[in-house]
């Protein structure tokens, strides 16, 4: 059981897990930090693709350590996404992540039908926190990509999930399917697919983790909560990853666990061919450097 976003590393450290990470439009200065300290790990081999001019100038005065590290000049945005994903592609980079680029323009690439990452399976964002007040490491999912997803867009979502909580050795990932009550309600459709959700769990049509729903947020992370309403579940108070029931609730819920919380967050992009690293400018240092270990380990 993960306790800390640290035990990330030490597990990498742990299985001597080295990946080739691909940065693309690698002129970005936080990016660049992030990538710097998880090479100083020895966990990932850089391959910088951008202005090789204006990268080298970031490292030079932030003294950054990239020795050894392969650069691709390529001062076109663009170009250089696609070379970028070309690699990942390829097979010749095994992570993608995104420097001073606009996120459109990166998943543009990524699912780009000659040469993308396309796999079938839905793209979805993958937030694992750390919150001084919960037991473990909780999952949450999806906060950033998918608006407003129907019972399909769910079952995809949770397949990524599931699928990367079991790479990460958690082999049946205790999943809560988040609504406002729990109680199903044939008004509130968030609990009608809550409850398909967790039947179909049940008849093994979602596998490898244990889910129910509908649970609302308070007995979902506390076993008192569920305790005090009469719930038995072998998920309540216990959960490793939040199914959300729209990106509003999700977005909203990771912005107050860093910002009220604070909680400290790795995020992911899944469903592509390989693990996307896709922070913002406003994500902390040690965030970023927990979502590359996070990737690492897909």
């Amino acid at each position: 059981m993960f306790k800390t976003l640290a035990d990330l590393q030490a597990l990498a450290e742990r299985n001597h897990v080295k990946k080739r990470l691909v940065l693309a439009v690698s002129h970005d200065e936080n990016a660049l930090e992030a990538v710097c300290e998880v090479y100083k790990a020895g966990i990932i081999e850089p391959i910088l693709i951008g202005s090789k001019v204006e990268t080298e100038k970031i490292i030079r005065e932030n003294r950054y350590y990239f020795e050894g590290a392969t650069f691709i000049d390529e001062p076109n945005s663009e170009k250089a996404v696609e070379l970028a994903v070309r690699l990942i592609n390829d097979k010749k980079a095994d992570v993608l992540m995104k420097g001073k680029v606009s996120t459109p323009v990166l998943l543009k690439a990524v699912l780009n039908k000659e040469w993308g990452l396309r796999t079938g399976r839905l793209l979805s964002h993958f937030a694992l926190f750390e919150v001084t007040t919960y037991h473990k490491l909780i999952a949450v999912t999806d906060v950033a990509l998918n608006i407003a997803p129907n019972l399909k867009d769910k079952i995809a979502i949770l397949n990524n999930s599931v699928s990367y909580l079991n790479k990460l050795g958690i082999e049946q990932p205790k999943v809560a399917v988040l609504g406002a009550v729990e109680m199903v309600n044939e008004s509130m459709q968030a609990t009608l697919d809550a409850a398909l959700l967790s039947k179909m769990n049940q008849r093994d049509q979602i596998k490898n983790c244990i889910i129910d729903g509908p649970l609302a947020f308070d007995n979902a992370v506390s076993t008192e909560s569920a305790r005090h309403k009469g719930i038995k579940s072998e998920v309540a108070g216990d959960t490793d990853l939040l199914l959300m029931p729209d990106i509003e609730v999700g977005n909203v819920l990771y912005k107050s666990l860093v910002f009220f919380a604070k909680a400290k967050v790795a995020s992911v992009i899944l469903g592509a061919s390989a693990p996307i690293v896709l922070t913002s400018r406003s994500d902390s240092k040690e965030s970023k450097f927990y979502s590359i270990l996070l990737a690492v380990l897909g």
